[in-house]
């Protein structure tokens, strides 16, 4: 547990350096600054739509920045050393996951609720929608780790990441969405936190077993 402790520092350090929580926070911001805009002086409207462009936005911007997850390892030649030595190549790669999670995921889960007040978000919602973005976007950088593996070994490979990867977020965006209006919704919030928190647990099951395999498929 040492030298995954050890590796999980060393990719947080890499992943502050590498900027691309900088790119993924301008991405949203972007997207909540112009969707108002478009839409028009229709705060009920914006109200009701909130949640959805939040989501869809954290989303965009983790999706944005699953390259780097394995792609400078790979290219650089260090994946093959991480899988010689004694620590279980699944580990490695979900060190490699949460630390994508803590670098990008995590900070954007917690800035995007702030940022909803721009969208007419009641603030009592707050609450509610900080606790599903946090399952979320777990389970968002969890998936986004396989599709960033499974491109490692292709150059610009975004667009396939893209298509492999939006079907698989197509239940966290529909059940996050869902616990995020549990206010205006009271009967679906218990159902719908419950299935997030088991995507998110099952991606990190899932995820680093099908990382490592098809990392070791590359590196074959």
């Amino acid at each position: 547990m040492n030298s995954v402790t050890a590796l999980l520092m060393r990719e947080l350090r890499l992943g502050t350096r590498q900027g691309g929580l900088g790119t993924a926070i301008g991405f949203l911001l972007a997207l909540i600054v112009l969707v108002p805009l478009s839409l028009g002086p229709d705060l009920a409207l914006l109200s009701r739509i909130a949640p959805g462009i939040m989501w869809l936005g954290l989303l965009l911007a983790v999706l944005l920045t699953s390259e780097q997850i394995f792609q400078q390892d790979f290219e650089d030649g260090s994946l093959d050393l991480m899988t010689m030595t004694a620590t279980p190549f699944e580990l490695i790669v979900l060190a490699k996951a949460l630390a994508h999670w803590f670098t990008v995921g995590l900070p954007l889960a917690l800035l995007a609720p702030p940022l909803g007040l721009m969208l007419n978000i009641d603030a009592t919602q707050l609450p509610t929608i900080w606790a599903a973005m946090l399952l979320g976007s777990l389970a968002l950088s969890m998936l986004a780790a396989i599709g960033g593996a499974v491109t490692a070994g292709l150059r610009r490979g975004s667009l396939l990441v893209s298509l492999l990867i939006l079907p698989l977020y197509v239940p966290v965006l529909i059940f996050g969405i869902a616990a995020s209006t549990s206010s205006l919704a009271p009967d679906t919030s218990l159902p719908s936190f419950a299935i997030l928190l088991a995507i998110a647990m099952m991606t990190l099951v899932i995820s680093p077993l099908a990382c490592a395999a098809a990392l070791k498929a590359y590196l074959r």
